[in-house]
């Protein structure tokens, strides 16, 4: 097995808990609260924001132009792309997404960006790239198993948010695999491990951030 395909066989049961999650399943059915999308909303969007910022700082240490280019469409993606699945909750909760826009991290989504960008600002391409590849991976993965097993009508509140991740090809998961494959080669066991737990701890951050979207997760005090 290449490396990433080690991380994602150790990381099966978090994916298996992140497809059984109620938040996923309510995308599912249908059945989610119009707070519940907000309060989804809300953390996306200052989360995609972090997720921008990290990939700039991944810009910085790359020496080839094909590594910038990958990082800089990812970004040009999230600005003009990564806004229609938000606009699919925002129609479904009745509000506009300029509304959800600006407000601060609750707990979990401050843990994410925090471990992301303490990855990035201490570690290496490998760390960032460790870091980053479970919201791309776990997306897909939601998305198509969602279409297969829903498989949807366009009367469905959720087909546009299942379509958009599960509908297109998981090119930026590859791309971001085949690079950390080719990074993590030369390494030895210690460094991997390392690199293991980056990939687990966002694994099981992305679990947190559907937890916190469907409980209406804030700060205590």
């Amino acid at each position: 097995m290449s490396f990433t395909e080690q991380l994602r066989r150790g990381a099966d049961p978090i994916y298996e808990a992140i497809f059984a999650h109620p938040f996923v399943r309510g995308i599912a059915d249908g059945s989610l609260s119009k707070q519940q999308l907000i309060h989804y909303v809300k953390q996306d969007f200052e989360y995609l924001n972090a997720y921008m910022r990290i990939y700039g700082i991944a810009i910085s240490r790359c020496e080839k132009r094909e590594h910038i280019e990958l990082f800089n469409e990812q970004i040009s993606f999230i600005l003009n792309s990564e806004i229609h699945p938000h606009q699919n909750f925002c129609d479904r909760a009745g509000v506009t997404y300029e509304e959800l826009q600006g407000y601060p991290l609750a707990p979990s989504a401050h843990h994410y960006t925090r471990h992301m960008l303490n990855a990035a600002y201490e570690g290496t391409l490998e760390d960032i790239l460790a870091a980053l590849l479970p919201c791309p991976w776990t997306y897909t993965e939601i998305g198509r198993r969602l279409l297969d097993e829903v498989n949807p009508s366009p009367d469905h509140p959720f087909y546009d948010w299942m379509h958009f991740y599960g509908g297109k090809e998981a090119g930026v998961t590859e791309k971001m695999r085949t690079l950390l494959d080719e990074w993590a080669e030369p390494l030895g066991e210690a460094r991997k491990r390392k690199l293991k737990e980056q990939f687990d701890a966002s694994c099981r951050l992305e679990y947190m951030f559907w937890e916190m979207a469907y409980r209406l997760e804030e700060w205590p005090v």
